[in-house]
């Protein structure tokens, strides 16, 4: 056998187009993006489509054809610093690089703000990927500099050519005969991914091989490949698409108020051997962003639980999540917080750095107590209901609402309380 530490997905990524895989629509012949990588005037773009559909690799083809380097950079696991470390090098560079940002969804609207200012100059030519919508999770600003291109999962004749691909490759590894008896089950594993497929398909070879290394022929069928996968590939991909995949529908299941597919997919990230804080974390972030001020003490559990695993560990811990999400899942949600925040920032980023009413400014000394800092500060214990009407937003955006409450009974309370206090003038 012939070792190697390189994963097969990464051994067959293609280099050039006519090694691509699928996507026809946009690189067969004649195609609009062929048409353009082939002109070589390459503008910035986003690629969207499900995982494993070879976004990145179609990223890495393009940086080729137009002879440019090529920089990577995965949103789960960079920031800003690193974003301004490919610019400082972008500006030596003698030709424009390609910065291809994977998950660029992951990225907050501060990180993806500091994106702009290099697309327009010209500094790089960006290649975004991301699964998700990117009219609802790319900035407008962004998204309007680039060209849209959606990927399709892969078809069935797609999927065949890459197996039969990869099983070459693996008997070149192994030094036996690949028989491969049924390909259904490797295909419903895959769900037109190539990267689940190609992982599948070199996890049921590596156990066959390992169960018995005297083997003269390695026999594929389906009853092998669920036996091999169903228990495997989860944490043989731990750090790839289906860790992302699962996580995903997790935390989907819980906003979508279904606690029997929350616990499911629970079950499978701790079969997998899912770290625990990683789930209570993502619960944590979720009892705010999904749940909020419907039910505050959602946050102060999810707290709870993320202090509690920390302290446990598996097995233990595995109740504690499931005590957790199974809370979460039940409980009213709202995301008027989230969309409060981003409403803020959002002006804020319209208006710049507004000043700060002087009645509200804080007058340590007596020359700022003279030019009038702190004066008309109404202090609001000193008044009935410890409230008492003042402007506290800057005057170019008085008035302005930025928190609305949602329809449930926990926030249609806070509502009244508004109503009561601010009368007519955020118009709760």
């Amino acid at each position: 056998m012939k070792k190697t530490s390189v994963p097969l997905a990464e051994r067959l990524r293609p280099t050039s187009l006519d090694d691509y895989i699928g996507q026809r629509h946009l690189v067969g012949d004649g195609a609009v993006l062929r048409r353009v990588i082939e002109s070589g005037r390459v503008p910035s773009m986003i690629f969207w489509g499900p995982p494993g559909v070879g976004k990145t690799t179609l990223a890495y083809i393009i940086s080729k054809q137009v002879k440019r380097q090529f920089y990577v950079l995965s949103a789960v696991t960079s920031g800003v610093k690193d974003v301004r470390d490919v610019f400082a090098k972008a500006r030596m560079a003698p030709d424009t690089p390609v910065l291809f940002i994977d998950e660029i969804h992951r990225f907050s609207k501060s990180q993806q703000d500091s994106l702009l200012g290099a697309v327009e100059k010209g500094l790089v030519i960006l290649i975004g990927a991301t699964t998700e919508n990117p009219s609802f999770e790319v900035i407008s600003p962004l998204l309007s500099r680039c060209q849209v291109f959606i990927l399709k999962s892969l078809e069935k004749e797609d999927l065949e050519q890459l197996l039969s691909k990869a099983i070459e490759t693996l008997e070149q590894d192994y030094e036996r005969k690949i028989i491969l008896e049924e390909s259904e089950a490797l295909m419903h594993i895959s769900g037109g991914d190539a990267r689940k497929l190609l992982n599948a398909v070199e996890l049921v070879v590596s156990m066959i091989y390992e169960s018995d290394p005297d083997v003269e022929d390695v026999v594929i069928n389906n009853e092998v490949t669920n036996r091999y996968v169903q228990n495997n590939l989860l944490k043989y991909d731990r750090l790839g698409e289906m860790h992302y995949d699962i996580i995903s529908a997790f935390i989907k299941s819980i906003r979508g108020s279904d606690p029997n597919a929350a616990v499911y997919y629970l079950a499978r990230m701790i079969d997998a051997g899912e770290d625990p804080s990683f789930i209570a974390r993502r619960m944590l972030i979720l009892s705010s962003e999904d749940i909020g001020n419907a039910n505050p003490n959602a946050l102060l559990l999810a707290n709870a639980c993320f202090d509690a695993v920390n302290k446990i560990g598996f097995p233990e811990s595995r109740i504690i999540l499931s005590q957790t999400a199974i809370y979460l899942a039940s409980s009213l949600k709202s995301n008027a917080s989230y969309l409060a925040i981003d409403n803020a920032q959002e002006m804020e980023r319209k208006t710049g750095d507004l000043s700060v009413p002087l009645h509200l400014r804080n007058a340590p000394t007596k020359l700022m107590k003279d030019i009038g800092y702190s004066d008309g500060y109404k202090y609001a214990h000193d008044y009935a209901g410890n409230f008492v009407e003042q402007e506290f937003l800057p005057k170019e955006i008085a008035g302005t609402k930025f928190y609305e409450p949602q329809n449930n009974p926990k926030e249609n309370e806070l509502r009244n309380i508004l109503r009561y206090r601010w009368k007519s003038k955020y118009n709760y």
